[in-house]
């Protein structure tokens, strides 16, 4: 009787399986395949590089192609995403230590809203650390360029493409302004998060403006509540969002190691005249 592979070596990628010295070669001749290039021309919420099943597909980073100029559109989105918050009565209700806990947790979901709402897009560059590799073994000089991107730690690939995801999702979807600051509502006024002392007034809040939300839907759509249920569906892709990934993609190039919470709170407190 034939003997069937055990489904971890099917499982198995090139990267296990190749022999060293093709992997070398490789390497060396296939410096091309080391940066993947997403355009928002060419970008589809379905499409994905990753290799199929692959193991190794969670430890592929990218960075921004062009953060200079990302960069500036993030911290506006950011600075923004905190003038939300400031102009909100109901939020200042709240003791300190529930507005500090509702900003360091939503502050993420909220960025990412933010950037739907601007309709801000963004190339990516997977890290090419073989190419890095192949100037190491050729005894090539690191150019400034080499420097700066391989000093970048670089965020997830499988993250970035769920933010991806979500943003092409909304995009789609022709979202208005009003229905914008009403899922911002909902976002932050998260009830379920561990510690919050007025944790009944926050569930108020996020129930007013769900039901604000369910009013305009209805006025907007012929009383057609299907939107509504769909949007709110949206918003717990959500919860997937990474807050270090949006730190390390957005803010780190320009920031470096600041810590974002830290900011965020002195920013909303203390930095008015920048607001």
């Amino acid at each position: 009787m034939a003997s069937q592979a055990s489904p971890e070596k099917s499982r198995k990628c090139q990267c296990e399986t190749s022999h060293p010295q093709r992997i070398l070669y490789q390497i060396l001749n296939k410096e091309e395949q080391d940066e993947t290039r997403w355009h928002p021309q060419y970008y589809h919420p379905c499409y994905s590089i990753s290799r199929a099943g692959c193991p190794c597909e969670g430890n592929r980073k990218v960075v921004l192609r062009t953060p200079e100029v990302t960069c500036m559109r993030a911290s506006e989105v950011l600075l923004k995403t905190i003038t939300f918050i400031r102009n909100l009565p109901s939020f200042y209700h709240l003791p300190q230590e529930d507005q500090a806990l509702l900003v360091q947790q939503c502050w993420a979901p909220l960025f990412v809203l933010g950037l739907a709402q601007e309709g801000v897009d963004f190339e990516l560059k997977e890290i090419s650390v073989p190419s890095l590799l192949k100037k190491i073994l050729l005894n090539q000089s690191l150019t400034d360029s080499d420097k700066v991107e391989n000093s970048s730690l670089g965020a997830s690939l499988a993250d970035v493409q769920k933010m991806k995801n979500f943003l092409e999702k909304f995009w789609n979807s022709d979202i208005c302004a009003k229905e914008y600051a009403y899922l911002k509502g909902i976002i932050l006024f998260n009830p379920e998060l561990p510690g919050l002392r007025f944790r009944h007034y926050v569930q108020t809040l996020q129930q007013e403006a769900q039901h604000t939300l369910m009013e305009f839907s209805s006025m907007m759509y012929n009383r057609n509540l299907g939107r509504f249920a769909w949007i709110l569906g949206l918003l717990a892709s959500l919860k997937a969002v990474n807050a270090e990934t949006i730190a390390e993609l957005f803010f780190r190039p320009i920031l470096g190691e600041v810590n974002l919470n830290e900011l965020l709170l002195e920013t909303l407190y203390f930095k008015q005249d920048l607001l």
